[in-house]
């Protein structure tokens, strides 16, 4: 495989490697494995995921995105942006606006000069809000929403003090969330009127540094189970912010819309050594 062009870029502290697959450059019979090693820190690249910019018939572009242990996801809302960036900075779309098929549907995006970009999420589902969950712990309270991707969000008084590796892996593989797993948020709202969060990301199988669907999702219960208005401001693990906007409707949520930076962090090109 020769060399292959690609963009580091970071969203909210979520890093990809992206690749404009337009016209192939990716050989698919080694795609995995080209994934899994480039996405290895201090071996290689290094990122919590791969996404690939490809032609569609049915809008601006399509994506395949991959976590870092190779797994393919419907969704991810930090990609999503970074990807809509890169896009629009090849020409795809008009006027900063892009849309592309995902997983999860269509995604539109608009980007914006200042380098954030501001995404339109799928319907989320329902949240359902306060369920019980037993664990090796005890009882929990948990609520649950998909926002793209499944996402449980658990309410904590501290946030600098949850063990998110442990008790997200627990939770994640919870018999509860089977076969597929879910995504685990542990949120806090602040004095500041914003809501802390951090994310324990499956496919990763990590905590993250941010997540977009998992903001969003943590949003949206904290505004079934409080009131809170839109948008919601939530702080990141990386210190960046996410801005959730969105709208009621008919007892649930629709018009949901992600907010944060895409920013470029280089372009290079990778060598076969840098994942075989």
């Amino acid at each position: 495989m020769h060399n292959i062009p690609f963009y580091k870029m970071s969203g909210a502290g979520n890093d990809f490697i992206i690749i404009d697959n337009r016209v192939p450059v990716v050989d698919e019979n080694r795609l995995n494995k080209l994934i899994v090693g480039a996405c290895r820190r201090k071996l290689s690249v290094g990122a919590d995921g791969v996404i690939l910019i490809e032609k569609s018939q049915n809008a601006d572009f399509r994506w395949r995105f991959y976590n870092a242990d190779g797994s393919e996801a419907e969704m991810c809302g930090n990609g999503a942006r970074c990807a809509a960036r890169i896009a629009s900075l090849l020409g795809i779309g008009k006027n900063g606006r892009v849309c592309f098929e995902t997983g999860a549907g269509v995604i539109e995006a608009e980007v914006f000069a200042s380098g954030n970009a501001k995404i339109r999420l799928t319907e989320p589902s329902p949240a359902s809000i306060d369920r019980e969950i037993v664990l090796s712990g005890g009882k929990n309270r948990i609520s649950f929403v998909n926002t793209g991707v499944p996402h449980v969000v658990m309410e904590v008084s501290e946030i600098g003090g949850i063990d998110v590796k442990a008790l997200g892996r627990e939770i994640r593989r919870h018999a509860d969330f089977s076969p597929a797993g879910t995504n685990v948020n542990f949120v806090s709202a602040q004095e500041t009127g914003r809501l802390a969060i951090r994310t324990y990301e499956r496919g990763v199988e990590d905590e993250t540094l941010a997540c977009g669907t998992g903001a969003s999702a943590a949003a949206l219960v904290m505004a079934q189970k409080y009131g809170w208005p839109s948008p919601i401001a939530v702080d990141t693990r990386s210190g960046s912010l996410l801005t959730i906007h969105f709208e009621r409707s008919d007892g649930g949520f629709s018009n949901l819309f992600l907010e944060g930076d895409a920013r470029i962090i280089y372009k290079a090109e990778l060598s076969e050594e840098a994942w075989a």
